[in-house]
């Protein structure tokens, strides 16, 4: 592995800003290999190395994966100026490890969202080409019907001119349905609806992939995936 400065090794884990770890750095409450260091800049393998801050040890995750059950009426976005955004969610922690979410939920829209770190996963999860599914589950006005699940299988032209990659309408009775999608436009689920004379009422995304919405978390509420969920990801449902 490429050798890390220790300031950036220890802003990697969110503990501290990079000016205050420093400050720690020059305390001396780091050891590198048991031995006391104070200049930030030195550069190590973290493969091959124990670092310690006051006596315990640290562990070096670069990327950080996580997810959220975003409630309804908050932005997915990293910072707005006048509305809470789901990074307003977060712990101090994670907003310094430079943490944001992947793709994007409207506003009143709420489930699944995931958090990272890592541009590379998040291309790969919001890329068509990845063919990575999303399940949403809908309450329309209107009855959805199998003509309408016809028009989703073969590709949606929306009033605009957009085309939308063949996607999947499965009826669940009345007014509610379930949506998968591989892409995601504009208010994509919604204009897709609309567009068939089924107006969206409440929208939630289920699932990414073959990773469903942790059941036992609270709106607003996150936690870390572990390898399993990130596998998960890319499995189809």
């Amino acid at each position: 592995m490429p050798l890390i400065r220790l300031d950036k090794f220890i802003c990697d884990q969110g503990l501290a800003a990079r000016k205050e770890v420093r400050q720690i750095i020059k305390a001396g409450r780091v050891r590198l290999d048991g031995a006391a260091v104070t200049a930030p800049e030195t550069k190590f393998d973290p493969e091959k190395s124990l670092v310690e801050l006051d006596g315990s040890p640290l562990g070096y995750a670069r990327f950080r994966y996580y997810m959220m059950d975003k409630p309804s009426g908050v932005l997915t976005a990293t910072r707005d100026g006048k509305q809470k955004t789901v990074l307003d969610l977060v712990t101090p922690e994670m907003r310094r490890m430079g943490i944001f979410p992947v793709g994007r939920l409207d506003k009143d829209t709420s489930g699944l969202l995931l958090l990272t770190n890592d541009g590379n996963f998040a291309h790969r999860v919001i890329s068509p080409k990845s063919e990575v599914e999303k399940l949403y589950y809908a309450k329309v006005d209107g009855l959805p019907d199998l003509s309408d699940c016809e028009a989703f299988q073969q590709g949606l032209i929306l009033a605009d001119g957009t085309r939308c990659l063949p996607a999947r309408l499965e009826l669940l009775g009345g007014n509610e349905c379930y949506v998968v999608v591989m892409e995601g436009k504009y208010h994509q689920v919604k204009r897709m609806l609309a567009s068939r004379g089924k107006p969206v009422l409440a929208l939630r995304r289920l699932a990414v992939g073959g990773l469903s919405l942790d059941s036992a978390l609270s709106p607003g509420g996150f936690r870390e995936l572990t390898e399993t969920d990130l596998c998960r990801v890319f499995m189809g449902r």
